[in-house]
C-alpha cells in the first residue's frame, strides 16, 4: 500500500493529510488562534467539588473550568505498614482533593461544544517509541505488538535501561523491531523532559502551562511516520527544516522520506485532497455502486444510514443489499477517520437475512477500521441491522472545526416554510394590537415571505385589517432570514 503524509502550512493554519493509495484518509487541522490543548500539562486549582458526580472542576487558565473525575486522580500510596484499600472501591472525591487545592493535571480531551476540557492527574509524556508515566512504576507493552518473542525482547531491552527509576513506561506499537540504541535514546529523552517539567511545576503559578505538546506537524510524524510511509511532503521551507531536524534526531533511518514540496499546484490539490475535504463536510456520501450514506452528527451520537439508491444489482434483492452493505462498511470506516467522528456511532445497514452476509459486512467494517489510529470498539449487529460502535474522541470533528451552525436555522438543518412564517406574522399582529395602541403597523420580513403574503394571502390580509381596524404595510428586507420578521407599531 502506497502511503504519504502531506503537510500544508500557511501563517495562521496548518493541515496534515494522510493519503493511502492516492486517496485522502485522514486530515488534521491546527489554527494559530485555536491550538488544541490535548497533551498539555497545567498547574491547576480545584474550583468546585461535586461529590454526587465523584468529580471536580479545575481552573487551569482556559475559558471554561475543566472536568476531572475521581478515577483520573492519582491516589497517594499507603504508608509503609498501613493497609491498602484492597477491596477495589474508589475513595470519595472529597477524600482525594478539596476546594482550593493546587493540582497538576493533563488535558486528555479538548473542550468540545459547551463542555470544558477533560483532565487526568495520571500524567503521560510520549516520545517516538515510549510513553512516560511519571507516577506509575510499570512497564506495559502495546497490545498491538502480538508476537510474544518480540514482547519479551522489548522487556529484556528496557528493564535494565529503566533500572530503579521511580517511573513507568508504556512501549508503543512503533517500538516493534527497534534497536536497543533507539529505545535507550527515548528513555534518556523522556527523563530530560520530565526533569524540565518538574522544574516548571515548582515555579509555575496556578493556570500556567508546564508542558506543551508538540506542534501538529511534529506530533503527526512522531505518531505516524514509519517504514510504510513512502514520502512526507512539506510545502513550507521553515517547517520543512524543523521537520528534517526532528526526523534526523528521532528517526534517522527515515531521513530520506522527507522532502520540501515547491510545486506550482497547492499541495492539498495533489490526489484531490482539497476536494475530499470539502466532500467530508457534506451529509451525503455517494458509493460507486449507486448507493449512498447519510452521515448525521448530533451532540449525543453520530448516525450513518445506508441506502441502495439507484443500485439494482445483477441477481436478486438480497445480493444487491449485501453488495451495497459491503461497500458501505468500507466507506463508513473511511468517513469516521476522515471526518474524525468520535463517541457513540450507530451504522444502520440495510436489512439482511443471510447470517453469513452479516458476518462478512462486520468483517469488512473491522478491516476498514484496522488502519485507524483512534481506538474503536464494534459490537455485534442487532436484529434491525444496526451496528453500535465507539470511536475514541480527543478533538472536535472536522466539520465542527471548520464550520459553524447555520445562522438561519441555528444548526437544525431545516427552515420554517414561508407559509408557516406568514401565519406566525398574522398571530403576532393580532397579539400586538391587543397589547398596544397604534394607528397602523409595519411588518418587515424576508422577501420570499413578503411576496407570499402579498400574492397568495392578500385576501387574508384584507380580512385581518378589517378585523383589527388598522392598516398593515409589508416591507421586504433582504438581510432577514426566512424565519425572521418584525412587527412595528406606528
Amino acid at each position: 500500500m502506497s502511503e504519504e503524509i502531506l503537510i500544508n502550512v500557511t501563517p495562521r493554519e496548518t493541515r496534515v493529510g494522510v493519503v493511502e493509495n492516492g486517496m485522502l484518509q485522514e486530515v488534521h487541522v491546527e489554527r494559530a488562534s485555536r491550538r488544541g490543548y490535548v497533551g498539555n500539562i497545567y498547574k491547576g486549582r480545584v474550583q468546585r467539588v461535586m461529590p454526587g458526580m465523584q468529580a471536580v472542576f479545575v481552573e487551569i487558565g482556559l475559558e471554561r473550568a475543566a472536568f476531572l473525575h475521581a478515577s483520573d486522580i492519582v491516589r497517594p500510596a499507603p504508608a509503609e505498614g498501613a493497609e491498602s484499600n484492597g477491596n477495589g472501591h474508589m475513595p470519595s472525591i472529597s477524600e482525594l482533593v478539596h476546594e482550593g487545592q493546587e493540582i497538576v493535571v493533563q488535558v486528555v480531551k479538548d473542550p468540545i461544544s459547551t463542555k470544558g476540557a477533560r483532565l487526568s492527574a495520571h500524567l503521560s509524556i510520549p516520545s517516538r517509541y515510549l510513553v512516560l508515566l511519571p507516577y506509575a512504576r510499570t512497564l506495559g507493552i502495546s497490545a498491538r505488538i502480538e508476537d510474544e518473542a518480540e514482547r519479551q525482547r522489548l522487556r529484556d531491552v528496557l528493564t535494565p535501561l529503566i533500572g530503579d527509576a521511580p517511573l513507568g513506561y508504556i512501549v508503543r506499537t512503533n517500538a516493534e523491531g527497534q534497536s536497543a540504541e533507539s529505545l535507550a535514546f527515548d528513555v534518556t529523552y523522556l527523563g530530560k523532559v520530565w526533569r524540565v517539567v518538574q522544574e516548571n511545576i515548582a515555579r509555575a503559578k496556578v493556570g500556567e502551562r508546564v508542558y506543551e505538546e508538540l506542534s501538529l506537524p511534529l506530533r503527526s510524524l512522531r505518531d505516524m511516520l514509519n517504514d510504510d510511509i513512502e514520502k512526507v511532503r512539506v510545502d513550507s521551507r521553515e517547517t520543512f527544516e524543523k521537520v528534517t531536524k526532528f526526523v534526523h534526531k528521532f528517526m534517522p533511518s527515515l531521513d530520506d522520506r522527507v522532502e520540501h514540496y515547491d510545486g506550482e499546484r497547492p499541495i492539498f490539490d495533489l490526489y484531490g485532497a482539497e476536494d475530499e475535504m470539502q466532500r467530508a463536510l457534506k451529509k451525503e456520501v455517494p458509493l460507486k455502486s449507486g448507493g449512498y450514506l447519510i452521515v448525521d452528527q448530533t451532540e449525543a451520537m453520530t448516525t450513518i444510514d445506508v441506502n441502495t439508491g439507484a443500485y439494482l444489482g445483477t441477481r436478486n434483492l438480497e445480493e444487491t443489499v449485501y453488495r451495497t452493505n459491503l461497500e458501505a462498511a468500507q466507506a463508513a470506516a473511511r468517513q469516521l477517520r476522515l471526518r474524525n467522528l468520535g463517541g457513540i456511532v450507530i451504522i444502520d445497514f440495510i436489512d439482511m437475512n443471510d447470517e453469513e452476509h452479516k458476518r462478512q459486512v462486520l468483517r469488512m467494517l473491522g478491516k476498514g477500521l484496522m488502519r485507524d489510529h483512534a481506538k474503536t470498539t464494534v459490537y455485534p449487529m442487532s436484529a434491525l441491522g444496526l451496528v453500535e460502535m465507539t470511536r475514541k474522541r480527543t478533538t472536535e470533528s472536522l466539520a465542527r472545526q471548520l464550520c459553524e451552525p447555520c445562522p438561519a436555522c441555528n444548526g437544525r438543518g431545516v427552515l420554517k416554510t414561508a407559509e408557516t412564517v406568514t401565519y406566525e406574522i398574522f398571530r403576532e399582529i393580532t397579539r400586538a394590537v391587543r397589547q398596544f395602541n397604534a394607528q397602523k403597523l409595519l411588518v418587515m420580513a424576508n422577501p420570499a415571505v413578503v411576496n407570499r403574503i402579498l400574492e397568495e394571502e392578500s385576501s387574508a390580509v384584507a380580512e385581518l385589517e378589517e378585523f383589527i381596524s388598522k392598516s398593515i404595510r409589508f416591507q421586504a428586507e433582504e438581510h432577514y432570514s426566512q424565519e425572521q420578521f418584525d412587527v412595528v407599531l406606528l
